[in-house]
């Protein structure tokens, strides 16, 4: 079904696409007129639009896309308006009091966790999503749990880098919103077996929460496409499943691998999928199924 979401996550593809073989001009010019359903990421196109010009040495477009975009009552992280794009505007008062004035406006926005229920669960897949997108993504990259007996609990991150724009930067937070998440479950649900899923940024919060054992223990772990930082020192216990996927073809790549011996010390087993980019395998549901009925 063709939605708003949908229609801005294509356009936002369109763009990167674009800017990554320096055509930023048409990548603006995409930009031009927004379809009116894209007011809830009018922050996120503003950003867009701003490191364009910024990349093509223009700030004071870049300047008058996000102040104009400020004045309708827009925001960003600080942390994003140091982009390289916009090192030129750094030293600029007025860009200064627009990042002051985004950090005010910039606070927590705590959601409740979307659980869905199998007709009897055996265990519970909690399901961190990616960055800038939110739980009912990962409900829908998720589902298949539901038909090998598992109840599925989607978090949806409190931290945003913009209005829309949920993601992971704060492992604190990460885990606030996580025990936050399991504080909601169902009795039902309640001493079955936790297992750790994300994808992207959210899989390396999932993959933190199994290795630390915070909030809680969980009882396995699978990820895709972890967007790995420092990784800790220790695993507190083992996990089953213990699982990483990633693409050959995605970006992240090399990452992993940079990590994979400490990863493979903690017991976790990397599967690198051929053809695969920054995405679920088309199979995804299938290979659920090989990992998860060992938890059951």
């Amino acid at each position: 079904m063709d939605t708003p979401q949908q229609r801005f996550d294509d356009l936002t593809d369109r763009v990167e696409t674009l800017y990554a073989e320096g055509r930023q001009r048409e990548a603006l010019e995409l930009l031009a007129a927004p379809d009116p359903a894209f007011e809830p990421w009018s922050a996120d196109l503003a950003h867009l639009a701003a490191c364009l010009h910024g990349s093509l040495g223009e700030p004071t477009a870049a300047l008058q896309v996000l102040r104009a975009a400020s004045d309708a009552g827009a925001w960003w992280a600080p942390s994003i308006l140091t982009d390289d794009d916009l090192a030129d505007l750094q030293s600029l008062p007025e860009f200064q009091e627009l990042v002051a004035l985004s950090a005010s406006r910039r606070t927590p926005d705590p959601r409740p966790a979307l659980i869905q229920l199998p007709k009897k669960s055996v265990g519970v897949v909690v399901a961190l999503h990616g960055a800038g997108q939110g739980a009912e993504r990962a409900a829908m990259d998720w589902g298949g749990v539901l038909e090998l007996g598992y109840a599925l609990v989607c978090v949806e991150s409190s931290q945003r880098m913009t209005p829309t724009y949920r993601t992971w930067p704060e492992r604190e937070r990460a885990v606030e919103d996580i025990a936050r998440a399991l504080d909601e479950l169902p009795e039902e649900l309640r001493g079955l077996p936790l297992i750790a899923a994300g994808f992207s940024a959210g899989g390396r919060a999932a993959l933190d929460w199994a290795l630390t054992g915070e909030p809680t223990r969980a009882a396995g772990v699978i990820v895709v496409g972890p967007a790995l930082r420092e990784l800790p020192g220790e695993a507190r216990n083992k996990l089953q499943p213990a699982a990483v996927l990633i693409g050959e073809d995605d970006d992240l790549l090399e990452v992993v691998d940079n990590a994979g011996e400490q990863l493979t010390a903690f017991g976790l087993e990397i599967e690198r999928v051929p053809g695969l980019a920054h995405e679920f395998p088309q199979d995804f549901a299938e290979r659920l199924g090989k990992l998860l009925p060992s938890c059951g």
